[in-house]
């Protein structure tokens, strides 16, 4: 597929709508609503790569309250024809059929493999891939089981949507500041992931999430690991313009942008 010469291809990834508080996260989901509004004259595609939500879970008759200014806005730019994908993240797993029946976005729950502008692209949110992490593999596997997933549904939407956000909170605080560093390429499993993948196919780009870290890596060979970063501490975002991919931030902070 190649783009208009005058179009650009935009990613991003990590909103977690929902944390840490409803104002917090009011004030996100409007700075990313205006940087969609300001870019749908020149998208020719949007990719989120997960996490939109900090948690998502649709039971059969109901969806998580609030987020109106961004799904509204997202069924103004697929209304419009410019194609958006979507692609589940470690908090936002459980989605179901809501973005494709109401707002005609495919949504994807593994990497997948995109050919645009004579460029072969990777593109995932990234959690479970690479070496280590073994504990969350294990629990993917069981957030990811129909059954589990049916039983949770079960559960009162009030019961439910508290356990889960307390789970969410305490993966953040699990967390701590190592998001805020670089650990080294021996370290970062994602660098690992496209290592190991690139032994048996070439990819341009491999371009993830999930990290919260921006990065762009030279992984040698004309191939670059990109991590879009987050939009809870970088704002930062991808856009391919004919065969150059960029990665920004859209509040100036392109000097906190690991580049290697």
């Amino acid at each position: 597929m190649d783009i208009p010469a005058h179009k650009k291809i935009y990613f991003l990834s990590d909103f977690h709508l929902g944390a840490p508080n409803h104002a917090a996260s009011l004030e996100r989901e409007k700075r990313i609503v205006q940087f969609l509004h300001e870019k749908a004259a020149s998208a020719a595609e949007i990719f989120i790569v997960g996490d939109m939500f900090d948690f998502w879970y649709e039971y059969r008759q109901v969806v998580p309250k609030g987020y109106v200014r961004l799904l509204g806005t997202l069924a103004q730019l697929t209304d419009a024809g410019i194609p958006i994908h979507f692609f589940v993240g470690n908090h936002d797993m459980w989605m179901r059929t809501y973005l494709q029946q109401e707002l005609n976005i495919p949504v994807y729950f593994e990497p997948k493999e995109f050919d645009r502008n004579g460029l072969r692209l990777l593109v995932g949110h990234g959690d479970g891939l690479g070496p280590g992490d073994h504990g969350y593999k294990r629990l993917k596997k069981i957030f990811r089981n129909p059954v589990c997933q049916w039983l949770f549904g079960i559960l009162p939407p009030v019961a439910g949507m508290g356990i889960a956000n307390f789970m969410s909170r305490r993966s953040r605080a699990q967390t701590g500041t190592t998001e805020d560093t670089f650990l080294g390429e021996e370290r970062e499993w994602l660098v690992q992931y496209c290592r190991e993948t690139m032994k048996s196919k070439h990819y341009d780009y491999f371009i993830f999430g999930h990290r919260h870290l921006p990065i762009d890596f030279d992984l040698g060979n004309h191939s670059r690991y990109i991590n879009l970063g987050d939009w809870i501490n970088f704002y930062t975002y991808a856009e391919l313009e004919g065969q150059q991919l960029k990665l920004l931030s859209y509040t100036g902070q392109d000097h906190k942008i690991i580049r290697k």
